[in-house]
């Protein structure tokens, strides 16, 4: 199973009710993923449904409110390999007596975890996610007396991959830990009004909460929550940090703040690099809704060229999710939901600004079928060319499916992929920002970003995975 998902947690050490803050802030973290959600709270079995949290019926959402918890996780779920049905469903009740529910924000490669527990007496089912393998490794660990920090540290050389986990104790702890990498966020914050702590993918959770940002997670970081306040211990520690950079130019919420960056503003800053790199003489700049709007804004201001909302989603269309990216077996529906503007995009020479190009589907038909009316049209892509698979939670991870290696076979320059592929997709240029550009752009030093499925190297994990196809990833 392969995820890419948002996480929540809150105590209060004045003993609020925390629930209504929990469901808040799964909906600000909704964009995260929309397949399923859950909560979990001390003394109850983990509450879970299919969709998105506002689908909840009004029962069901006031029982929830009354279950008044001091203390609760919760988590909206994407996911790529797995079916979406409730029991894949986070958060995770993991062990019997003394067990804990846990939600988790990432991948992990399963046959270290599944050999770790094989050593150690156990004979785990091949069916259970990274995510119940995770937790039964650390459940192991607390039942042979070690505490939650030297759980993790003990754990640590099997967890192949990308975490950011908040759970929930038998003991009515909040626990929050994060890779020592740093692949997905992970920040903790402070609710004044409640005297809660926070911890969340985003801040953009926080915000809705409002909640202050204290600062993130710490690559490689344990905090412990509890009626004692706040404790921080190191469980792991890395040369360097390999921050995704797919968040800053996708996933996560304009608003958010991630290691310091707004991410509003790093979209804009690529749309400033795209303008220097690559300067086209064009009518109007028109984004790809939504992500691409920052960075269409940004391209404007320092071209000069006017920009207009020529795409335009139908958000009344169907419910869930309105993300190409998230759900990859509707990719032809979502972008069926985005209308043109015939005005703005009639007769006009477009540059057409978006975040990248995985499959290549959405971009053809936005292309061939929502811009046909255009006198010509360029697309520029703020992230570089999707060359490898992804093994730390993106859905891209089969090279064969990837459109740049399809076509060029990962074996030309640049200015050849723009070449090829902007035949492919049927522009007159194409363009991709390069690494250099990206890491300027979010403003974080390339050795501090994970590069690999644009590089192909997977330095940033302890171990190359072996899996190379979706069928051997779920087996």
């Amino acid at each position: 199973m392969r995820e890419h998902c948002g996480v929540i947690g809150v105590f209060s050490l004045e003993g609020h009710n925390v629930v209504p803050m929990l469901l808040s802030g799964l909906e600000a973290l909704q964009h995260r993923g929309q397949e399923s959600w859950g909560i979990a709270v001390p003394g109850r079995q983990p509450f879970k449904r299919l969709g998105i949290v506002s689908q909840v019926s009004e029962e069901e959402y006031e029982a929830l409110i009354k279950t008044g918890a001091n203390v609760g996780i919760g988590h909206v779920r994407y996911s790529t390999t797995a079916r979406s049905v409730l029991r894949n469903a986070h958060p995770l009740k993991i062990g019997g007596p003394g067990g804990f529910c846990i939600a988790h924000n990432g991948t992990l490669e399963r046959e270290y975890l599944l050999r770790n527990l094989a050593e150690s007496g156990f004979s785990p089912s091949l069916k259970l996610t990274d995510t119940e393998l995770m937790g039964l490794g650390l459940y192991q660990k607390l039942k042979e007396g070690l505490d939650w920090a030297e759980g993790f540290r003990a754990l640590n050389p099997q967890l192949n991959g990308s975490f950011s986990v908040v759970i929930l104790t038998s003991k009515g702890e909040l626990i929050a830990a994060r890779d020592e990498r740093g692949f997905r966020p992970l920040c903790l914050g402070w609710h004044e009004e409640t005297s809660s702590y926070v911890v969340a993918s985003e801040s953009c959770a926080l915000d809705r909460l409002g909640a202050e940002l204290l600062r993130d997670v710490q690559p490689g970081e344990i905090l412990k929550i509890s009626r004692n306040g706040l404790e921080e211990h190191r469980f792991a520690e890395a040369e360097r940090h390999a921050h995704c950079p797919f968040e800053f130019t996708y996933f996560a919420h304009p608003s958010s703040y991630i290691e310091g960056v707004n991410v509003y503003h790093a979209r804009k800053r690529m749309g400033h690099i795209l303008a220097e790199s690559y300067p086209i003489d064009a009518d109007v700049v028109i984004p790809v809704p939504d992500s691409a709007r920052p960075a269409a804004l940004g391209y404007s201001e320092r071209s000069g060229i006017p920009f207009e909302e020529g795409l335009m989603k139908d958000r009344y269309r169907r419910k869930g999710s309105w993300r190409s990216f998230i759900e990859p077996e509707k990719r032809e529906e979502v972008v069926l939901n985005i209308a043109p503007i015939k005005k703005v995009i009639e007769g006009k020479r477009i540059i057409l600004i978006d975040d990248s190009i995985v499959r290549g589907t959405s971009s053809k038909i936005i292309v061939r079928s929502k811009l046909k009316r255009a006198k010509e049209v360029s697309l520029l892509l703020t992230f570089p060319p999707i060359i490898y698979p992804c093994y730390a939670g993106i859905d891209f991870p089969t090279q064969e499916e990837l459109l740049v290696y399809r076509v060029c076979r990962g074996r030309c320059s640049l200015k050849e992929i723009n070449e090829r592929v902007g035949r492919e997709i049927g522009v007159k240029v194409l363009g991709y920002n390069d690494t250099g550009g990206l890491s300027k752009g979010i403003g974080i030093p390339m050795d501090q970003l994970c590069l690999s499925c644009t590089t192909g190297d997977y330095g940033c994990l302890k171990y190359r995975p072996k899996f190379k196809t979706r069928e051997e990833m779920k087996g």
